[in-house]
């Protein structure tokens, strides 16, 4: 799945600091509730079976708010993981952590859901010469990122644009 991600590394950012733009704006009042420097561990825990997708787009969100932070991951994109996986853990600066669980976690579980679908798909026609490809119809400004879960979850990108 490395390769896959290499080529969306600018994909990545750009997607997260819109959407951090979108969900924070001028900041986070929840999360200036927490003292100062405090230092906070979450576990992300999946509730039901899944392909994991969107890893590198949860580690740039975390990233962005605290370049400090550690994630350890226990899968990567592109694995099956069962319900009640422990799937990563993170450790950083408390406020920075509050401020980016939700937009992380909407790009993990937004992609995820893609890459699990797909490859539903991709078991059903297993053993025949068929593939599952992509539609050209994505969320907007979530194409690239969508394309990727296709990918994960064993299916083909057709075509990117809508032309």
């Amino acid at each position: 799945m490395s390769d896959l991600f290499h080529e969306l590394e600018e994909t990545v950012t750009t997607d997260v600091r819109r959407a951090l733009a979108e969900d924070v704006g001028a900041g986070d009042l929840t999360a200036a509730l927490l003292p100062a420097g405090k230092v906070a561990k979450a576990r992300l825990i999946t509730r039901q079976d899944a392909v994991l997708c969107g890893t590198e787009w949860f580690e740039r969100t975390v990233e962005l708010l605290d370049p400090e932070a550690e994630i350890y991951w226990h899968h990567k994109d592109g694995d099956d993981i069962v319900a009640g996986s422990n799937v990563c853990e993170v450790e950083g600066d408390a406020r920075a952590l509050l401020t980016a669980e939700r937009t992380a976690i909407n790009f993990l579980q937004t992609l995820s859901a893609v890459a699990t679908r797909t490859r539903a798909y991709v078991k059903r026609v297993e053993g025949t010469k068929a593939k599952i490809l992509d539609t050209r119809k994505t969320l907007p400004g979530l194409r690239n990122a969508q394309k990727y879960a296709v990918r994960a979850g064993g299916g083909v990108n057709h075509r990117v644009g809508l032309y």
